[in-house]
């Protein structure tokens, strides 16, 4: 990495933030740069979220939620109806509180095929099947949405009211889609032919809406069809004749041993962006994160409880110095509290440690210092 663009973006960054914090004005005849929007500073949830998991989040300056939303866990038989209970409750939670849901489309129905990660193109039936959940999805959550129907005060007959719609326009199509753990075989290919027609579900019912690519791994360890890194996987992607017509944003997962790889992954997928005269669509980083348990030969995204923050500041003061060059429209956290029960670095990554309470660790605090947020309601 140029350590000179690295001190550049760490004196850029400082002022960014700041020209965030209150009070804080600029000498006469300075123009103030454009205020980062709440949105920006996202999060992943391992678990369901709570009414106390949304106030801290509101409070720590967090804007948005991603959260993944199966087909598998809403339609349990062929033909049978969707059943949203699950994810409305999600939802409410989030939009209850002014935090907007940015969900990644994924899954599949076990009645149809019984391995999670094989994409549902192979058959006319898998297509067309997989196109109907993704329809009723936007039209459930997005605008004039069912479910902002029926839970509108006076209206709601569960219990859940929200006062404030806040449907959702942007919607993310698959996840690692680069990666064997979440889809396999790994195809450049075989994800054009997922993204066209959930592209086409999506804008037949709300034809503003964004289609967010899947956000890509980093850099796998794996290769062939096991998986390929961000860069080389989104340049196959630009090869299929017209793909630019069916997304309208690229995503990023860059995991990394330390900050300066994470700007590499994040320099080399622009650069296929602009190489592809490509340089409209924004960039999200929709997962990147370090534990706070000290493991790195084992897991190299494990830091330590001190590394862990000073990682996530150093990846912040990058992200926010370069955040217009690199048209870059969120950044989301994984993830909010630990969790024991997924993979081998979720124990570790979460701003709080798992339990019911609000443990936090030094990460958080800097977090909110970076936001202009509270540690606590």
């Amino acid at each position: 990495m140029d350590m000179r663009r690295t001190t550049i973006a760490i004196a850029l960054a400082a002022l960014v933030v700041a020209c965030l914090a209150p009070g804080v004005s600029l000498a006469a005849g300075k123009k103030a740069p454009k205020p980062v929007p709440r949105s920006f500073f996202g999060i992943v949830p391992q678990t369901m979220l709570t009414e106390e998991d949304v106030r801290y989040m509101r409070a720590g300056g967090i804007g948005s939620v991603r959260m993944g939303m199966g087909w598998e866990s809403v339609q349990a038989t062929r033909g049978g109806p969707f059943e949203w209970g699950s994810i409305d409750r999600e939802v409410a939670t989030a939009a209850s509180h002014g935090l907007r849901v940015l969900p990644f489309l994924t899954g599949v129905a076990p009645w149809l095929l019984s391995a999670p990660t094989t994409l549902p193109i192979d058959s006319a039936q898998a297509r067309e099947e997989w196109k109907a959940f993704v329809s009723a999805a936007v039209a459930r959550y997005g605008p004039n949405g069912t479910f902002w129907a029926e839970h509108a005060p006076g209206v709601a007959k569960d219990g859940i009211v929200i006062g404030k719609p806040l449907p959702i326009r942007t919607w993310q199509v698959w996840n690692e889609a680069n990666f064997f753990y979440f889809a396999y075989p790994v195809s450049p290919i075989r994800y054009a032919r997922l993204l066209k027609p959930t592209h086409n579900a999506i804008k037949s019912v709300d034809p503003g809406a964004k289609v967010l690519l899947s956000g890509l791994f980093g850099d796998p360890k794996e290769g062939g069809s096991h998986g390929r890194s961000s860069a080389d996987f989104l340049a196959a992607l630009y090869r299929v004749p017209g793909i630019e017509r069916y997304f309208d944003a690229v995503a990023l997962h860059p995991y990394a041993f330390h900050v300066d790889d994470l700007e590499e992954m994040v320099e080399d997928v622009r650069a296929v962006m602009l190489d592809n005269d490509d340089p409209d669509p924004p960039l999200y980083i929709t997962e990147m994160g370090w534990g706070s348990n000290y493991n790195p030969n084992t897991v190299a995204f494990e830091q330590g409880i001190q590394g862990q923050k000073r990682e996530l500041k150093g990846a912040y003061t990058y992200l926010l110095a370069n955040r217009l060059r690199l048209n870059l429209a969120a950044a989301y956290w994984f993830t909010w509290k630990d969790s024991s029960l997924y993979c081998s670095f979720c124990d570790s990554v979460g701003f709080f440690s798992e339990g019911s309470g609000y443990l936090a660790k030094p990460a958080w605090h800097a977090f909110v210092g970076i936001t202009g947020g509270r540690a606590q309601p």
